[in-house]
């Protein structure tokens, strides 16, 4: 049997410290930083496209759509936000004094709201939360080109398949299904661009294969296996 020994500790060398992960929600939770967390109820504006844009905001809990309204009155929908998601960042920017777009909560929301000026402050004194802001712009950016991409060359199957998974935040989860609550057909339609009479039909198509469920009082079930349409040639 081989004998086993423990090799002598190396003097004059402490142990490595394990540096702790930066946590952007835990460090924007505490109150200390300034901020002023608000509760929304559902259909409750949070800032409407034409308000002065004069603060950041910070989901903790619930979900939001954001939307911009056209000359003539129609409205599109940009994108459903969630937790860890910021709102308005736009206004760091020196050129845009006013809101482009409108966010609505869809649920009951946690909203940390942050002036413009103590966001920009906060940004410079805390070097971490400055890089995970720069992280989560150039992923903003990146997901946009993506979505006219999408737009331009995928069929509207696909493009629900994608807009699902998207909002399942399929990927940034150790687990493989993820609900989605309160997200109706008309606002899939305005997401990808086509009617809500498709959007019902390719829903019943997915719910059929398994790649979707609804659950009662709770939302829509997204599968992983609803990746296979988006991947799908």
């Amino acid at each position: 049997m081989p004998s086993s020994r423990r090799l002598p500790a190396r003097k004059g060398r402490a142990p490595r410290k394990q540096t702790k992960r930066f946590d952007p929600r835990v460090f924007l939770a505490n109150i200390a930083v300034g901020g002023t967390v608000v509760h929304y109820r559902p259909k409750q504006a949070i800032f409407s496209q034409g308000d002065r844009a004069d603060a950041v905001f910070y989901i903790q809990e619930g979900r939001v759509k954001f939307t911009v309204l056209s000359k003539q009155g129609k409205e599109a929908t940009i994108a459903l936000l969630g937790p860890a998601d910021f709102i308005g960042e736009a206004c760091l920017a020196s050129d845009q004094p006013l809101r482009l777009a409108t966010a609505r909560a869809i649920t009951e929301c946690l909203i940390l709201k942050m002036d413009r000026e103590l966001m920009l402050r906060t940004l410079h004194k805390e070097q971490r939360l400055a890089d995970v802001f720069i992280g989560y712009m150039v992923e903003r950016h990146n997901r946009t080109q993506a979505d006219l991409v999408d737009q331009l060359f995928n069929s509207s199957e696909k493009r629900l398949a994608r807009a699902l998974l998207l909002l399942s935040r399929f990927g940034k989860k150790d687990h493989l299904e993820e609900v989605i609550p309160s997200v109706n057909q008309e606002t899939l339609a305005e997401m990808v661009g086509t009617t809500r009479q498709r959007v019902n039909y390719f829903m019943n198509k997915f719910r059929k294969l398994g790649f979707i469920d609804y659950k009662s009082g709770l939302g829509l079930q997204v599968n992983s296996s609803l990746l296979s349409v988006v991947l799908h040639e």
